[in-house]
């Protein structure tokens, strides 16, 4: 049987790392359970002794769990040194478990009744340490039963030691302390680092089937365990995810996003240039037959020039931005003078593809088959299509775009079925299905983007049976700036180093998301408005758009 050399490469000592590869995969979706309702409360320090009474009791259950598990892998195991690191492992989960009885008392774990999730997690776990694996019909060889016992576990271990961290600090709360303490030791991260030691150790012979049987374990491990959190009752409100405080009757939940580097992985800048380029090229091969290299068409050079200047002109006013006196607070005013000064900028740099003819030429047909090829950002798309299906959240969904032809968005939202999302973009001026070289420009600058919201808002805004409006911006630029700070919640996803100076220069705080979530849940009040008010001077960072999913929708 071949051995094992695809999506999980072998390092430069020849072995596979199994474990660091599906948490490379699957870390993302940690923040499904960081964001549940349970663990955000947990971490603000509100949460009810009640609700964390109930949860100690289940979570005292799992770790018992946990210890079976490895004692089946123990008895499966067929060398020596594994069997004594698995028993270990055991010995170190008994210990947590112990540790949790003692501090809770015996008789509170003692009556304990599996719930419904937590009985699914012993289930899995006893299942998989015993053989029987969903989805694999041929029989398992016993020698292997160690490693995929191990590949479950690790999912539930990392995911706890990650959560511990992620909440070390956050809260005093002498009840919670304890807890957090214990999966944010030093211990516990062992226990995680050792379990996946010993999975890599176990794995490192597999074949392809065998390593994607323990990806499959690993990822079905996850979601038992963010089913887990999401199974622990509350007596209290939450804040997330924002779609249950959403209240049809009253209010109209508003998302905006950017296009380019969100939907799109390309900006649609260099998408055109590129398309206008390769259409000349193709035009002068047809007219000439001579076989020595082509010398640039003076579109290319006007195209090259055209992008230098822009470069030059943009770093340049940044380098000026950033040369003045930085703000304390909020500075407002003197932000949107600097993105008129970007505003500028950019309308010349339209004006000058418009005079060279940059996109002449170019077939709607043409573009709009290129946006149905697109390559996507799919987590980005996942989430878009997750709010248009999901019909309780009701939400009106918008594209803000400096993008030359609206066609192209619009085709390439159409190939990912999203239909139903506005787009507010520039439009290609065309001729039969041809284009003339003209910019229809609507929204071609930072300022134009940010009246464009708010004429959007303005016509969608209370009177009459109008509904109150709660609206959240998602944008990756400094030209989002403004758009950011106006709207209700202003999310900057995956911020670069030199958008995090430029906005702190402008005295806006960033604020990590799920920080801020944290700090509304510690001041939220019944019945009270948790995150309404734009021009705050606090925008939210997220490091990808799952993050986001799992606070807008949850899991």
């Amino acid at each position: 049987m071949l051995m094992y050399t695809g999506k999980h490469p072998r390092n430069v000592y020849g072995r596979i790392h199994i474990a660091e590869d599906c948490w490379q995969k699957f870390c993302k979706e940690s923040a499904f359970a960081l964001y549940t309702p349970f663990i955000v409360s947990l971490a603000s320090g509100n949460l009810k002794v009640e609700s964390f009474r109930k949860f100690v009791a289940q979570d005292v259950c799992l770790l018992k769990i946990f210890a079976n598990a490895f004692e089946l892998a123990e008895t499966n195991a067929q060398d020596d040194y594994a069997k004594h690191q698995i028993n270990e492992l055991r010995k170190t989960a008994i210990n947590l478990h112990d540790s949790f009885v003692q501090e809770w008392g015996s008789y509170f774990v003692k009556d304990t009744t599996l719930n419904p999730a937590t009985s699914k997690c012993q289930d899995f776990l006893l299942a998989t340490a015993s053989g029987k694996i969903d989805g694999v019909t041929a029989p398992i060889e016993r020698t292997k039963l160690p490693a995929y016992t191990l590949g479950a576990i690790a999912s539930f271990m990392k995911l706890y030691a990650y959560i511990g961290k992620e909440l070390k600090g956050l809260t005093d709360h002498n009840c919670y302390k304890k807890w957090i303490e214990n999966y944010s030791s030093d211990r516990f991260q062992d226990l995680s680092f050792q379990t996946e030691y010993l999975l890599n150790r176990l794995s490192d012979s597999f074949t392809a089937e065998e390593l994607d049987i323990i990806e499959t374990l690993y990822s079905q491990g996850f979601k038992h365990e963010i089913d887990f959190f999401l199974a622990q009752p509350l007596i209290q409100k939450a804040v997330v995810p924002l779609s249950g405080e959403h209240n049809l009757e009253e209010r109209q939940l508003m998302i905006f996003s950017e296009f380019n580097f969100s939907f799109a992985s390309v900006d649609s800048y260099v998408f055109f240039a590129e398309m206008a380029i390769a259409k000349e090229s193709d035009k002068v091969r047809k007219e000439y037959t001579y076989t020595y290299p082509y010398e640039p068409t003076l579109k290319t050079i006007c195209w090259r020039e055209a992008h230098k200047n822009y470069i030059n002109a943009y770093v340049k006013c940044i380098e000026d931005i950033l040369a003045t006196e930085k703000a304390e607070n909020l500075n407002h005013k003197g932000l949107r003078k600097a993105l008129e000064k970007v505003s500028y900028i950019e309308k010349e740099a339209n004006l000058s593809v418009i005079k060279f003819g940059g996109l002449k030429g170019l077939k709607l047909k043409d573009i709009i088959l290129a946006g149905e090829r697109s390559i996507l950002h799919d987590v980005c798309f996942e989430f878009f299509q997750t709010v248009k299906k999901k019909e309780s959240l009701n939400a009106d969904v918008h594209v803000l775009s400096y993008c030359w032809c609206g066609d192209l968005i619009r085709s390439t939202l159409s190939a990912g079925g999203l239909n139903g999302i506005k787009v507010h973009a520039n439009e290609l001026e065309f001729e039969e299905s041809v284009c003339t070289g003209q910019i229809l420009r609507k929204v071609e600058s930072p300022i134009d983007k940010v009246e464009a919201f708010a004429k959007i808002l303005e016509s969608c805004g209370k009177g009459n049976d109008k509904k109150e409006l709660l609206t959240v911006y998602i944008g990756d630029s400094f030209k989002d700036l403004l758009c950011l700070l106006e709207a209700d919640i202003g999310i900057m996803v995956y911020p670069s180093p030199n958008l995090i100076d430029l906005a702190e220069h402008f005295g806006i705080r960033l604020i990590p998301l799920f920080h801020g979530v944290v700090d509304k849940q510690k001041k939220s009040v019944e019945g009270a408005e948790t995150w309404k008010g734009g021009l705050s001077g606090i925008l939210y960072t997220a490091i990808s758009w799952v993050e986001i999913h799992a606070f807008l929708i949850g899991s």
